[in-house]
This record gives C-alpha cells, structure tokens and sequence, in this order.
C-alpha cells in the first residue's frame, strides 16, 4: 500500500477547479475559517471535499506527491 499525503495545498485546488494558484490559497483560507481552523493548521481531503462538495476519491485523484 503506497501512502499518500492527506493535506490539500494550492497547486491541488488549481489542478481540480483550473483557477489560478492564488485563488487556491484564498479558498483554503476562506475553508480555515469557516472551520475554525488556526493559519498553522492544514486542510485534509476530507474537509476539503466536503466544503466543496467534490468527492474524496476525486480529490484524491489529483493530490500529487
């Protein structure tokens, strides 16, 4: 079984929604704080596809180590 990583950065949001890498940082940081999450904390698969409403295995699909 190959591990892979489970936080979402902004080249993964530009490479599933085609918007630049900017509007990647925004959107994980309109999804930290809508979770309360602190700036240090990371966005996992799972938050992320829930806020979007994108599937996880897609998600998955496109997270590239």
């Amino acid at each position: 079984m190959r591990l892979q990583r489970s936080c979402v950065y902004p080249k993964d949001v530009q490479r599933i929604t085609g918007k630049s890498e900017r509007s990647g940082r925004r959107l994980l940081q309109k999804i930290k704080e809508d979770l309360g999450k602190e700036g240090h904390q990371f966005i996992t698969i799972e938050e992320f596809a829930s806020y979007t409403g994108i599937n996880p295995d897609l998600v998955r699909e496109y997270i590239v180590d």
